[in-house]
Protein backbone atom coordinates (compact mmCIF):
# COMPACT_ATOMS: atom_id res chain seq x y z
CA UNK A 1 0.00 0.00 0.00
CA UNK A 2 1.52 3.29 -0.91
CA UNK A 3 2.27 5.80 1.81
CA UNK A 4 0.41 8.98 1.89
CA UNK A 5 2.47 11.96 1.00
CA UNK A 6 2.46 14.98 3.46
CA UNK A 7 4.13 17.58 1.96
CA UNK A 8 6.64 18.59 -0.73
CA UNK A 9 9.26 21.25 -1.47
CA UNK A 10 9.69 22.58 -5.19
CA UNK A 11 12.60 24.60 -6.39
CA UNK A 12 12.78 26.21 -2.53
CA UNK A 13 15.56 28.69 -2.73
CA UNK A 14 16.55 30.51 0.87
CA UNK A 15 19.75 33.00 1.00
CA UNK A 16 20.97 35.40 3.80
CA UNK A 17 22.45 38.39 2.33
CA UNK A 18 24.44 36.79 -0.68
CA UNK A 19 24.79 33.42 0.78
CA UNK A 20 22.10 30.64 -0.31
CA UNK A 21 21.65 28.60 2.20
CA UNK A 22 19.10 26.22 0.11
CA UNK A 23 19.38 26.83 -3.93
CA UNK A 24 16.79 24.88 -5.84
CA UNK A 25 16.12 22.34 -2.95
CA UNK A 26 12.85 19.58 -4.34
CA UNK A 27 12.18 17.04 -1.88
CA UNK A 28 9.32 15.21 -0.87
CA UNK A 29 7.94 13.65 3.09
CA UNK A 30 5.77 10.53 2.89
CA UNK A 31 3.66 8.97 5.87
CA UNK A 32 5.78 7.15 8.25
CA UNK A 33 8.97 8.33 6.79
CA UNK A 34 11.98 8.60 9.15
CA UNK A 35 14.53 11.73 8.40
CA UNK A 36 17.42 12.69 9.93
CA UNK A 37 19.01 16.07 8.91
CA UNK A 38 23.03 16.59 9.25
CA UNK A 39 25.61 19.45 7.99
CA UNK A 40 27.97 21.61 9.15
CA UNK A 41 26.91 24.26 11.72
CA UNK A 42 25.11 27.34 10.04
CA UNK A 43 24.54 25.63 6.60
CA UNK A 44 21.04 26.28 6.86
CA UNK A 45 19.80 22.78 8.66
CA UNK A 46 17.13 24.94 11.00
CA UNK A 47 16.31 27.47 7.95
CA UNK A 48 14.86 23.43 6.34
CA UNK A 49 13.08 23.19 8.82
CA UNK A 50 11.42 26.72 9.85
CA UNK A 51 10.42 26.59 6.22
CA UNK A 52 8.93 22.97 6.41
CA UNK A 53 6.90 24.36 9.24
CA UNK A 54 5.90 27.01 7.75
CA UNK A 55 7.38 29.60 10.25
CA UNK A 56 9.65 31.31 7.59
CA UNK A 57 8.80 31.82 3.54
CA UNK A 58 11.52 30.89 0.89
CA UNK A 59 12.35 33.40 -1.31
CA UNK A 60 11.21 31.45 -4.55
CA UNK A 61 10.19 27.68 -4.98
CA UNK A 62 6.88 26.23 -3.62
CA UNK A 63 5.69 24.16 -0.18
CA UNK A 64 2.61 22.29 -0.76
CA UNK A 65 1.03 20.49 1.64
CA UNK A 66 -2.11 17.94 1.77
CA UNK A 67 -5.03 19.43 3.48
CA UNK A 68 -5.41 17.41 6.75
CA UNK A 69 -1.46 17.34 7.22
CA UNK A 70 -0.90 18.10 10.57
CA UNK A 71 2.59 19.57 11.88
CA UNK A 72 4.38 20.10 15.01
CA UNK A 73 7.50 21.63 15.05
CA UNK A 74 10.24 21.98 17.95
CA UNK A 75 12.32 24.29 17.93
CA UNK A 76 15.08 25.05 19.62
CA UNK A 77 14.12 28.33 20.95
CA UNK A 78 11.89 28.62 23.99
CA UNK A 79 8.62 29.57 22.76
CA UNK A 80 6.14 28.98 25.89
CA UNK A 81 4.66 32.25 27.54
CA UNK A 82 6.73 32.34 30.66
CA UNK A 83 4.16 33.06 32.92
CA UNK A 84 2.06 29.90 32.00
CA UNK A 85 2.60 27.04 34.55
CA UNK A 86 3.98 24.00 33.48
CA UNK A 87 0.74 22.03 33.67
CA UNK A 88 -0.81 24.55 31.51
CA UNK A 89 1.75 24.37 28.58
CA UNK A 90 1.44 20.47 28.21
CA UNK A 91 -2.04 19.81 29.19
CA UNK A 92 -3.48 22.77 28.47
CA UNK A 93 -6.88 23.06 30.81
CA UNK A 94 -7.48 19.40 30.28
CA UNK A 95 -9.04 17.90 33.63
CA UNK A 96 -7.44 14.62 35.38
CA UNK A 97 -10.38 12.26 33.88
CA UNK A 98 -9.40 13.69 30.28
CA UNK A 99 -5.79 12.99 30.31
CA UNK A 100 -5.21 10.16 33.09
CA UNK A 101 -6.86 7.60 30.92
CA UNK A 102 -4.76 8.31 27.66
CA UNK A 103 -1.95 5.62 27.94
CA UNK A 104 -0.22 7.73 25.11
CA UNK A 105 0.33 10.93 27.71
CA UNK A 106 1.05 8.93 30.57
CA UNK A 107 3.65 7.33 28.42
CA UNK A 108 4.95 10.93 27.37
CA UNK A 109 5.21 11.91 31.04
CA UNK A 110 6.49 9.34 32.87
CA UNK A 111 9.10 9.18 29.85
CA UNK A 112 10.42 13.04 29.88
CA UNK A 113 9.38 13.66 34.19
CA UNK A 114 9.21 10.11 35.46
CA UNK A 115 5.38 10.76 36.23
CA UNK A 116 3.52 13.60 37.71
CA UNK A 117 5.30 15.51 39.49
CA UNK A 118 3.16 17.90 40.89
CA UNK A 119 5.34 20.39 42.21
CA UNK A 120 6.81 20.90 38.88
CA UNK A 121 3.68 21.06 37.12
CA UNK A 122 2.50 24.10 39.50
CA UNK A 123 5.87 25.99 38.32
CA UNK A 124 5.43 28.80 36.06
CA UNK A 125 7.75 28.41 32.96
CA UNK A 126 10.19 31.38 33.81
CA UNK A 127 11.74 29.17 36.98
CA UNK A 128 12.54 26.56 34.86
CA UNK A 129 16.07 25.66 33.61
CA UNK A 130 17.08 25.39 29.96
CA UNK A 131 16.95 21.58 30.21
CA UNK A 132 13.20 21.61 32.38
CA UNK A 133 12.01 23.60 29.56
CA UNK A 134 13.20 21.33 26.65
CA UNK A 135 11.78 18.44 28.34
CA UNK A 136 8.46 20.80 28.64
CA UNK A 137 8.12 22.11 25.29
CA UNK A 138 8.78 18.22 23.99
CA UNK A 139 6.04 16.55 26.02
CA UNK A 140 3.58 19.28 24.80
CA UNK A 141 4.64 17.88 21.58
CA UNK A 142 4.98 14.46 22.00
CA UNK A 143 1.22 14.09 23.23
CA UNK A 144 -0.26 16.31 20.25
CA UNK A 145 -2.28 14.74 17.31
CA UNK A 146 0.61 15.44 14.21
CA UNK A 147 0.92 13.84 11.15
CA UNK A 148 4.93 15.37 10.67
CA UNK A 149 7.00 16.11 13.57
CA UNK A 150 9.61 18.70 13.13
CA UNK A 151 12.39 18.03 15.75
CA UNK A 152 15.40 20.71 16.06
CA UNK A 153 17.37 19.58 18.81
CA UNK A 154 15.55 17.27 20.49
CA UNK A 155 18.27 15.62 22.60
CA UNK A 156 19.88 18.30 23.66
CA UNK A 157 19.37 18.70 27.56
CA UNK A 158 18.65 14.93 27.76
CA UNK A 159 20.51 12.61 29.42
CA UNK A 160 21.51 9.16 27.96
CA UNK A 161 18.26 7.35 29.70
CA UNK A 162 16.25 10.17 28.02
CA UNK A 163 17.40 9.85 24.52
CA UNK A 164 16.91 6.26 25.07
CA UNK A 165 13.63 6.43 25.77
CA UNK A 166 12.77 9.20 23.04
CA UNK A 167 14.47 6.84 20.26
CA UNK A 168 12.01 4.40 21.69
CA UNK A 169 9.01 6.26 21.52
CA UNK A 170 9.77 8.00 18.36
CA UNK A 171 9.99 4.49 16.98
CA UNK A 172 6.42 3.36 18.18
CA UNK A 173 4.47 6.04 16.07
CA UNK A 174 3.99 4.00 13.39
CA UNK A 175 2.24 6.31 10.97
CA UNK A 176 3.97 9.72 12.02
CA UNK A 177 6.48 10.85 9.58
CA UNK A 178 8.98 12.39 11.72
CA UNK A 179 12.41 14.82 10.52
CA UNK A 180 15.15 15.23 13.24
CA UNK A 181 18.23 17.43 13.37
CA UNK A 182 20.42 16.57 16.08
CA UNK A 183 24.19 16.04 16.26
CA UNK A 184 23.32 12.52 18.63
CA UNK A 185 24.87 9.64 15.84
CA UNK A 186 24.03 6.64 17.89
CA UNK A 187 20.20 8.63 17.99
CA UNK A 188 20.06 8.98 14.20
CA UNK A 189 20.87 5.46 14.09
CA UNK A 190 18.37 4.33 16.08
CA UNK A 191 15.44 5.80 14.36
CA UNK A 192 16.31 7.45 10.86
CA UNK A 193 15.78 5.26 7.21
CA UNK A 194 16.65 8.16 5.48
CA UNK A 195 20.04 10.76 6.08
CA UNK A 196 19.33 14.43 3.88
CA UNK A 197 22.59 16.33 3.97
CA UNK A 198 22.56 19.77 3.98
CA UNK A 199 25.98 21.39 2.33
CA UNK A 200 26.60 23.69 -0.43
CA UNK A 201 22.46 24.84 -0.73
CA UNK A 202 21.85 21.78 -1.82
CA UNK A 203 20.43 18.47 0.00
CA UNK A 204 22.45 14.97 -0.78
CA UNK A 205 20.13 12.18 0.15
CA UNK A 206 21.04 8.75 1.34
CA UNK A 207 19.31 5.47 2.37
CA UNK A 208 19.35 4.07 5.41
CA UNK A 209 20.77 5.78 9.31
CA UNK A 210 23.84 7.46 10.09
CA UNK A 211 25.75 3.85 9.68
CA UNK A 212 24.68 3.33 5.81
CA UNK A 213 25.57 7.48 5.31
CA UNK A 214 28.63 6.63 6.75
CA UNK A 215 28.88 4.11 3.77
CA UNK A 216 27.52 5.89 1.38
CA UNK A 217 29.98 8.94 1.46
CA UNK A 218 32.44 7.02 1.43
CA UNK A 219 31.94 5.27 -1.26
CA UNK A 220 30.98 8.45 -3.08
CA UNK A 221 34.12 9.77 -0.81
CA UNK A 222 36.49 7.39 -3.30
CA UNK A 223 35.59 9.35 -6.71
CA UNK A 224 36.16 12.70 -5.11
CA UNK A 225 39.26 14.91 -5.69
CA UNK A 226 42.64 15.40 -3.74
CA UNK A 227 41.51 18.17 -1.88
CA UNK A 228 38.64 16.39 -0.06
CA UNK A 229 41.17 13.15 0.77
CA UNK A 230 42.01 13.98 4.57
CA UNK A 231 37.67 14.07 5.14
CA UNK A 232 37.21 10.95 3.50
CA UNK A 233 40.07 9.25 5.54
CA UNK A 234 38.15 10.58 8.83
CA UNK A 235 34.48 8.62 7.24
CA UNK A 236 36.62 5.58 6.46
CA UNK A 237 38.20 5.71 10.25
CA UNK A 238 34.37 6.28 11.45
CA UNK A 239 33.25 3.25 9.18
CA UNK A 240 35.72 0.86 10.20
CA UNK A 241 35.08 1.45 14.21
CA UNK A 242 31.45 1.50 12.89
CA UNK A 243 31.91 -2.24 11.63
CA UNK A 244 34.31 -3.24 14.36
CA UNK A 245 33.13 -1.03 17.10
CA UNK A 246 30.22 -1.46 20.06
CA UNK A 247 28.63 -4.90 19.32
CA UNK A 248 25.20 -3.78 19.73
CA UNK A 249 25.59 -1.79 16.33
CA UNK A 250 27.24 -4.28 14.17
CA UNK A 251 24.33 -7.05 15.95
CA UNK A 252 21.99 -5.21 13.52
CA UNK A 253 23.58 -3.39 10.44
CA UNK A 254 22.19 -0.82 8.75
CA UNK A 255 24.45 -1.16 5.36
CA UNK A 256 25.56 -3.42 3.11
CA UNK A 257 28.27 -5.48 4.67
CA UNK A 258 29.82 -6.95 1.83
CA UNK A 259 30.54 -3.60 0.65
CA UNK A 260 31.39 -2.05 3.92
CA UNK A 261 34.26 -5.36 4.24
CA UNK A 262 35.87 -4.48 0.79
CA UNK A 263 36.19 -0.62 1.85
CA UNK A 264 37.75 -1.01 4.33
CA UNK A 265 39.24 -4.14 3.90
CA UNK A 266 43.25 -2.15 4.22
CA UNK A 267 42.09 0.21 6.76
CA UNK A 268 43.46 -0.26 9.90
CA UNK A 269 42.06 0.20 13.38
CA UNK A 270 41.01 3.43 14.51
CA UNK A 271 43.50 3.19 17.03
CA UNK A 272 46.96 1.52 17.71
CA UNK A 273 46.53 0.26 21.27
CA UNK A 274 49.90 -1.08 21.74
CA UNK A 275 51.90 1.76 20.63
CA UNK A 276 49.57 4.41 22.63
CA UNK A 277 49.60 1.68 25.84
CA UNK A 278 53.24 2.10 24.76
CA UNK A 279 53.35 6.10 24.67
CA UNK A 280 51.48 6.48 27.95
CA UNK A 281 54.03 4.49 30.24
CA UNK A 282 56.72 6.10 28.69
CA UNK A 283 55.49 9.21 29.53
CA UNK A 284 53.44 8.77 32.57
CA UNK A 285 54.78 5.96 34.27
CA UNK A 286 52.69 3.21 36.37
CA UNK A 287 50.53 5.53 38.46
CA UNK A 288 48.39 7.92 36.97
CA UNK A 289 45.36 7.92 40.06
CA UNK A 290 45.34 5.87 43.06
CA UNK A 291 41.75 5.79 45.16
CA UNK A 292 41.75 4.35 48.51
CA UNK A 293 38.98 3.71 51.08
CA UNK A 294 38.30 7.28 49.38
CA UNK A 295 35.00 8.79 50.60
CA UNK A 296 34.12 11.91 48.44
CA UNK A 297 31.20 14.08 49.25
CA UNK A 298 29.78 17.63 47.73
CA UNK A 299 28.86 19.62 50.75
CA UNK A 300 26.95 17.63 53.31
CA UNK A 301 25.87 14.83 49.79
CA UNK A 302 27.62 12.01 50.48
CA UNK A 303 28.35 11.17 46.54
CA UNK A 304 30.95 7.94 47.05
CA UNK A 305 32.24 6.01 50.23
CA UNK A 306 34.74 3.74 50.78
CA UNK A 307 35.82 3.89 47.29
CA UNK A 308 38.49 1.97 45.43
CA UNK A 309 40.09 3.30 42.34
CA UNK A 310 42.95 2.57 40.00
CA UNK A 311 43.33 4.76 36.69
CA UNK A 312 46.58 3.85 34.40
CA UNK A 313 48.42 5.17 31.78
CA UNK A 314 46.98 4.85 28.16
CA UNK A 315 43.15 4.05 30.21
CA UNK A 316 40.26 5.99 28.10
CA UNK A 317 37.53 5.96 30.52
CA UNK A 318 33.79 7.07 30.38
CA UNK A 319 31.86 8.01 33.14
CA UNK A 320 28.15 7.83 32.85
CA UNK A 321 25.05 9.01 35.48
CA UNK A 322 22.09 11.03 35.95
CA UNK A 323 22.26 14.64 36.11
CA UNK A 324 23.26 15.03 39.43
CA UNK A 325 24.86 12.02 40.65
CA UNK A 326 28.11 13.72 41.22
CA UNK A 327 30.32 13.00 37.88
CA UNK A 328 31.75 16.12 37.45
CA UNK A 329 32.67 15.71 41.70
CA UNK A 330 34.13 12.98 40.93
CA UNK A 331 36.12 14.23 38.38
CA UNK A 332 37.27 17.42 40.61
CA UNK A 333 38.22 15.13 43.50
CA UNK A 334 40.71 13.82 41.66
CA UNK A 335 42.22 16.46 40.34
CA UNK A 336 42.33 17.54 44.18
CA UNK A 337 39.91 20.57 43.40
CA UNK A 338 37.27 18.56 45.43
CA UNK A 339 38.98 17.05 49.07
CA UNK A 340 38.16 13.39 50.39
CA UNK A 341 36.81 13.45 53.50
CA UNK A 342 38.28 10.30 54.32
CA UNK A 343 40.70 8.01 52.63
CA UNK A 344 43.28 8.61 49.90
CA UNK A 345 43.76 9.90 46.40
CA UNK A 346 47.58 9.85 44.82
CA UNK A 347 48.23 11.33 42.04
CA UNK A 348 51.28 9.95 39.63
CA UNK A 349 54.50 12.42 39.97
CA UNK A 350 54.44 12.94 36.00
CA UNK A 351 50.86 13.70 35.70
CA UNK A 352 50.01 16.54 33.85
CA UNK A 353 46.40 16.82 33.40
CA UNK A 354 43.50 19.41 31.58
CA UNK A 355 40.07 19.37 32.63
CA UNK A 356 37.62 20.94 30.43
CA UNK A 357 34.56 21.98 32.57
CA UNK A 358 30.98 22.77 31.64
CA UNK A 359 30.95 26.39 32.11
CA UNK A 360 34.41 27.67 30.59
CA UNK A 361 36.54 30.54 31.41
CA UNK A 362 36.03 34.04 29.15
CA UNK A 363 38.98 34.58 26.53
CA UNK A 364 40.33 37.79 25.84
CA UNK A 365 37.82 39.10 23.07
CA UNK A 366 40.39 40.83 21.53
CA UNK A 367 42.53 37.89 20.09
CA UNK A 368 42.76 36.83 17.12
CA UNK A 369 41.65 32.24 17.22
CA UNK A 370 45.40 31.86 16.20
CA UNK A 371 47.05 33.89 18.40
CA UNK A 372 44.85 32.44 21.52
CA UNK A 373 46.13 29.25 20.58
CA UNK A 374 49.72 30.54 20.30
CA UNK A 375 49.87 31.96 23.39
CA UNK A 376 50.36 28.62 25.02
CA UNK A 377 52.32 26.73 22.73
CA UNK A 378 53.39 26.40 19.04
CA UNK A 379 53.64 23.35 18.63
CA UNK A 380 51.52 19.78 19.97
CA UNK A 381 53.39 16.53 20.55
CA UNK A 382 50.02 13.50 20.34
CA UNK A 383 52.64 10.83 20.70
CA UNK A 384 54.30 8.09 18.78
CA UNK A 385 55.78 11.00 16.90
CA UNK A 386 52.85 12.82 15.40
CA UNK A 387 53.26 16.41 15.66
CA UNK A 388 50.67 19.40 14.90
CA UNK A 389 51.25 23.04 14.50
CA UNK A 390 48.69 25.53 16.38
CA UNK A 391 47.18 26.13 12.64
CA UNK A 392 47.25 22.37 12.02
CA UNK A 393 45.93 21.64 15.30
CA UNK A 394 42.76 24.53 14.69
CA UNK A 395 42.00 23.58 11.42
CA UNK A 396 41.50 19.64 12.68
CA UNK A 397 38.80 20.88 15.10
CA UNK A 398 36.75 23.35 12.57
CA UNK A 399 38.90 26.66 12.38
CA UNK A 400 39.76 27.26 8.81
CA UNK A 401 41.97 29.42 7.90
CA UNK A 402 39.74 32.46 7.23
CA UNK A 403 38.32 31.72 11.35
CA UNK A 404 41.79 31.68 12.51
CA UNK A 405 42.20 35.32 12.16
CA UNK A 406 38.29 36.21 13.34
CA UNK A 407 38.52 37.78 17.17
CA UNK A 408 37.47 35.67 20.08
CA UNK A 409 34.74 38.00 20.51
CA UNK A 410 33.16 37.17 17.82
CA UNK A 411 33.01 33.64 17.79
CA UNK A 412 29.79 31.73 18.81
CA UNK A 413 29.37 29.41 21.90
CA UNK A 414 30.22 26.11 20.31
CA UNK A 415 33.24 27.82 18.86
CA UNK A 416 34.21 29.21 21.75
CA UNK A 417 34.31 25.77 23.25
CA UNK A 418 36.42 24.64 20.88
CA UNK A 419 39.25 26.84 21.09
CA UNK A 420 38.83 26.33 25.01
CA UNK A 421 39.63 22.73 23.82
CA UNK A 422 42.39 23.39 21.58
CA UNK A 423 44.04 25.14 23.79
CA UNK A 424 43.95 22.17 26.61
CA UNK A 425 45.59 19.90 23.92
CA UNK A 426 48.47 22.74 22.97
CA UNK A 427 49.56 22.48 26.35
CA UNK A 428 50.44 19.02 25.71
CA UNK A 429 48.85 17.15 28.94
CA UNK A 430 48.85 13.36 29.48
CA UNK A 431 45.82 13.16 30.96
CA UNK A 432 42.62 14.30 29.74
CA UNK A 433 39.31 15.08 31.77
CA UNK A 434 36.27 15.82 29.53
CA UNK A 435 33.16 17.30 30.61
CA UNK A 436 30.25 17.20 28.03
CA UNK A 437 33.16 17.91 25.19
CA UNK A 438 30.36 17.64 22.38
CA UNK A 439 28.03 20.34 23.61
CA UNK A 440 27.49 22.48 20.87
CA UNK A 441 29.22 20.49 17.97
CA UNK A 442 28.35 19.51 14.86
CA UNK A 443 28.31 15.87 13.19
CA UNK A 444 31.56 17.33 11.16
CA UNK A 445 33.60 18.32 14.05
CA UNK A 446 32.54 15.40 16.32
CA UNK A 447 34.37 13.18 13.97
CA UNK A 448 37.35 15.18 14.22
CA UNK A 449 37.76 15.54 17.64
CA UNK A 450 37.07 11.60 17.90
CA UNK A 451 40.15 11.20 15.51
CA UNK A 452 42.38 13.48 17.53
CA UNK A 453 41.78 11.59 19.96
CA UNK A 454 42.33 8.56 18.69
CA UNK A 455 46.04 10.18 18.13
CA UNK A 456 46.10 11.19 22.30
CA UNK A 457 48.60 8.72 23.74
CA UNK A 458 47.79 9.78 27.64
CA UNK A 459 44.83 8.81 29.56
CA UNK A 460 41.55 10.03 28.94
CA UNK A 461 38.55 10.73 31.33
CA UNK A 462 35.22 11.59 29.42
CA UNK A 463 31.84 13.10 31.05
CA UNK A 464 29.19 12.86 28.63
CA UNK A 465 25.12 12.28 27.27
CA UNK A 466 26.17 11.33 23.97
CA UNK A 467 26.46 7.66 23.90
CA UNK A 468 27.93 7.59 20.03
CA UNK A 469 31.24 9.94 21.58
CA UNK A 470 31.94 7.47 24.66
CA UNK A 471 31.43 4.67 22.56
CA UNK A 472 33.81 5.89 19.81
CA UNK A 473 36.52 7.30 22.20
CA UNK A 474 36.03 5.07 25.52
CA UNK A 475 37.45 1.23 26.32
CA UNK A 476 35.83 1.45 29.78
CA UNK A 477 32.56 2.29 31.23
CA UNK A 478 31.93 3.08 34.82
CA UNK A 479 28.85 4.41 36.18
CA UNK A 480 27.39 6.38 39.42
CA UNK A 481 23.66 5.05 39.83
CA UNK A 482 23.12 6.68 43.45
CA UNK A 483 24.10 3.65 45.62
CA UNK A 484 27.40 5.32 46.84
CA UNK A 485 29.09 3.21 44.23
CA UNK A 486 31.13 3.45 41.50
CA UNK A 487 29.96 0.58 39.77
CA UNK A 488 32.10 -1.06 36.99
CA UNK A 489 30.34 -1.54 33.34
CA UNK A 490 31.86 -4.06 31.12
CA UNK A 491 28.84 -4.36 29.33
CA UNK A 492 28.97 -0.86 28.68
CA UNK A 493 25.97 1.84 28.18
CA UNK A 494 23.48 -1.40 27.73
CA UNK A 495 24.39 -2.71 30.88
CA UNK A 496 24.22 1.04 32.76
CA UNK A 497 20.83 1.62 31.44
CA UNK A 498 19.76 -2.11 32.53
CA UNK A 499 20.81 -1.38 35.95
CA UNK A 500 19.36 2.02 35.97
CA UNK A 501 15.91 0.29 34.84
CA UNK A 502 16.37 -2.19 37.54
CA UNK A 503 16.77 0.79 40.17
CA UNK A 504 14.06 2.91 39.29
CA UNK A 505 10.66 1.75 41.78
CA UNK A 506 7.63 0.71 39.93
CA UNK A 507 5.12 3.23 41.12
CA UNK A 508 1.57 4.92 40.12
CA UNK A 509 2.27 7.73 38.24
CA UNK A 510 -1.27 8.94 38.82
CA UNK A 511 -1.70 12.14 40.87
CA UNK A 512 -4.21 10.40 43.19
CA UNK A 513 -1.74 7.33 43.46
CA UNK A 514 -1.78 6.17 47.03
CA UNK A 515 1.91 5.14 48.91
CA UNK A 516 1.41 1.58 50.92
CA UNK A 517 3.07 2.17 53.91
CA UNK A 518 3.13 2.58 57.55
CA UNK A 519 2.38 5.62 59.80
CA UNK A 520 5.77 6.39 60.71
CA UNK A 521 6.21 6.40 57.33
CA UNK A 522 4.34 8.96 56.06
CA UNK A 523 5.48 11.68 58.38
CA UNK A 524 9.13 10.76 56.86
CA UNK A 525 7.87 10.73 53.26
CA UNK A 526 6.01 14.24 53.93
CA UNK A 527 9.69 15.42 54.69
CA UNK A 528 11.25 14.47 52.41
CA UNK A 529 9.20 15.95 49.68
CA UNK A 530 9.42 19.34 51.38
CA UNK A 531 13.30 18.86 51.19
CA UNK A 532 13.10 18.06 48.05
CA UNK A 533 10.68 21.11 47.25
CA UNK A 534 13.03 23.47 48.85
CA UNK A 535 16.36 21.68 46.65
CA UNK A 536 14.21 22.49 43.53
CA UNK A 537 13.52 25.79 44.49
CA UNK A 538 16.56 26.64 45.14
CA UNK A 539 18.04 25.12 41.91
CA UNK A 540 15.66 26.67 39.78
CA UNK A 541 16.47 30.32 41.59
CA UNK A 542 20.43 29.52 40.87
CA UNK A 543 19.62 28.76 37.14
CA UNK A 544 18.70 32.57 36.56
CA UNK A 545 20.85 33.58 38.59
CA UNK A 546 23.58 31.78 36.54
CA UNK A 547 21.92 32.86 32.91
CA UNK A 548 21.43 36.46 34.21
CA UNK A 549 25.39 36.52 34.97
CA UNK A 550 26.44 34.50 31.76
CA UNK A 551 24.53 37.46 29.71
CA UNK A 552 26.64 39.88 31.71
CA UNK A 553 29.75 38.32 30.37
CA UNK A 554 28.75 38.81 27.18
CA UNK A 555 27.77 42.75 27.52
CA UNK A 556 31.23 43.13 29.58
CA UNK A 557 33.32 41.51 27.19
CA UNK A 558 35.48 44.23 26.88
CA UNK A 559 35.20 45.40 30.27
CA UNK A 560 38.02 43.43 31.55
CA UNK A 561 37.88 43.93 35.74
CA UNK A 562 33.96 43.83 35.49
CA UNK A 563 34.37 40.80 33.52
CA UNK A 564 36.52 39.26 36.56
CA UNK A 565 34.01 39.96 38.83
CA UNK A 566 31.27 38.60 36.61
CA UNK A 567 33.53 35.22 36.44
CA UNK A 568 34.18 35.22 40.04
CA UNK A 569 30.27 34.94 40.63
CA UNK A 570 29.63 32.65 38.25
CA UNK A 571 32.00 30.30 39.59
CA UNK A 572 30.46 30.44 43.15
CA UNK A 573 26.73 30.68 41.74
CA UNK A 574 27.81 27.07 39.68
CA UNK A 575 29.41 25.99 42.83
CA UNK A 576 26.46 26.29 44.71
CA UNK A 577 23.96 25.04 41.86
CA UNK A 578 26.11 21.73 41.79
CA UNK A 579 26.02 21.46 45.66
CA UNK A 580 21.95 21.93 45.66
CA UNK A 581 21.47 19.14 42.37
CA UNK A 582 23.38 16.79 44.80
CA UNK A 583 21.63 17.04 47.85
CA UNK A 584 18.25 16.93 45.61
CA UNK A 585 19.90 13.73 44.48
CA UNK A 586 20.29 12.08 47.90
CA UNK A 587 17.01 13.53 48.64
CA UNK A 588 15.27 11.66 46.26
CA UNK A 589 17.13 8.03 46.99
CA UNK A 590 15.58 9.06 50.14
CA UNK A 591 11.93 9.45 49.38
CA UNK A 592 12.47 6.47 46.41
CA UNK A 593 13.58 4.36 49.70
CA UNK A 594 11.03 5.45 51.98
CA UNK A 595 7.92 4.84 49.39
CA UNK A 596 9.40 1.72 48.78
Amino acid sequence: MAKRNLLNLEAVTKAFDIRALLDGVSLGVNEADRIGIVGRNGDGKSTLLKIMAGIEEPDSGRISKAGSTNIGFLNQRDLAEENLTVREVVLGNSILHEWARDTRIREVLTGLFGGINEELFSRKIVTLSGGERRRVNLAKLLIGDFDLLLLDEPTNHLDIEGVSWLAEYLKSLKKVAVIVITHDRWFLDEIADQIWEVVEGNILTYEGGYSAYVLSKAERGRQNTVEDRKRNALIRKELAWLRRGAPARTAKPKFRIDAANTLIANEPPPRNETELLNFAANRLGNTVFEIHQATISAGEKLILENLYWNIGPGDRIGIVGINGAGKTTLVRALLGQVLASAGKITTGVTVKAAFLSQHLEELDPTWRVLEAVEKIANQVQLGNGKELSASQLCEKLGFDTDLQWTPVGDLSGGERRRLQLTRLLMDSPNVLLLDEPTNDFDVETLTALEDLLDSFGGTLLVISHDRYFLERVCDRFVGLLGDRKLSDLPGGIEQYLTLRNNLRPVTNVLLNSSVKSNGSNIVAIRDSKREIAKYERQISKLEIEISELESKQVELAFDHLKLLEVMGELTNAVAKKVEAEELWLMETSKLEELEN
